[in-house]
């Protein structure tokens, strides 16, 4: 540990903090910016590190093998958090990008197409994902949403649902389905190509509120 370190180098000899001593060398060096990812997290931690070494005279513990233990169990139980972390940051970022870009400019029909090819290979993921953008494009051309690039599945499943009362379910059932698939890295399935099938077929029949069939 630095603290420990840096007063052996100075003195050469070992040092036996008292639990006071130990307790605020400990809480010093957690509050290094290091260690601020979850700063409630941080807080509880440091509470519960307090009330161990506190409690290290009543199990003869002394206070610098207590620490040290205490830092080894921080230590690890940090590594887990950051790696657990990660990948869940990284999918909440990746969730909140378009489903259609501004670069792709394919019609419904192209898209449709798209995902037909692909069904027909095997590559169900990639049809599952450009059905679930055929039908996005559809809405659009039909001027159900606006056209706006970066619009997310969920966002264009709200949208259209309030368009479509009937298909507000179904269409919020595609959006997570096409997150899942295209985002949450999950394999798709023919299962999963057939509903997003329905759907495609369901939003093109259907018609708004108001306007007849």
């Amino acid at each position: 540990m630095p603290v420990l370190t840096g007063v052996r180098a100075l003195t050469g000899v070992p040092v036996e903090p008292d639990a006071a001593t130990a307790r605020r060398w400990l809480r010093d060096e957690l509050l290094d910016p290091a260690y601020h990812r979850q700063e409630s997290l941080l807080e509880r931690a440091l509470t519960w590190l307090t009330d161990q070494l506190d409690n290290l005279p009543a199990i003869g513990m002394s206070g610098t093998t207590g620490l040290l233990v205490v830092v080894g169990v921080v230590v690890v139980v940090l590594v887990v958090a950051l790696r657990v972390a990660g990948p869940v940051r990284a999918g909440a970022r990746r969730r909140r990008e378009g489903v259609l870009h501004a670069d792709d400019r394919r019609t419904a029909a192209e898209l449709r197409a798209s995902a037909d090819a692909a069904a027909r290979s095997g590559s169900w993921s990639v049809a599952v994902a450009d059905r679930y953008r055929a039908v996005v494009r559809d809405l659009e051309e039909r001027a159900l949403l606006d056209e706006r690039p970066g619009r997310t599945a969920h966002e264009a499943a709200r949208v259209a649902g309030a368009a479509l009362p009937p298909l507000a379910a179904a269409l919020a059932r595609g959006g997570d389905l096409f997150d899942d698939v295209v985002y949450g890295e999950r394999a798709a399935s023919p299962d999963d190509d057939a509903t997003l099938r329905s759907l495609d077929a369901a939003v093109r029949a259907a018609r708004p509120a108001g306007v007849p069939a």
